[in-house]
């Protein structure tokens, strides 16, 4: 009875550390890919939609830049009720 205990923990012992192992590798490889995925993003920094990232401040520099073609509020952004600030933002689109 010891013998056969014996032999079912050392098998069972013996596939999860196989398991490990192969998990251990993939994971390398994932971080290589997605290491080779970040550098063209150290240029500009989005977000997973595609948006910018306005965390930031080439980004936020970038979004002073652009002048409305119509009408603006208070704090300079442009007032969305007006035609000529709609289609503006359609063509940035």
């Amino acid at each position: 009875m010891k013998k056969i205990l014996s032999l079912a923990l050392a098998l069972f012992c013996f596939t999860t550390l196989t398991f490990a192992q192969a998990k251990k590798d993939e994971k390398k490889e994932v971080k290589k890919e997605t290491a080779a995925k970040k550098e063209p993003a150290k240029e500009q920094h989005l977000k997973k939609d595609g948006t910018p990232d306005m965390r930031y401040k080439e980004n936020k520099e970038a979004a002073k830049k652009v002048t409305p073609s119509g009408p603006t509020k208070k704090d300079g952004t442009p007032d969305m009720r007006y035609k000529q600030n709609k289609e503006a933002a359609k063509k940035k689109s």
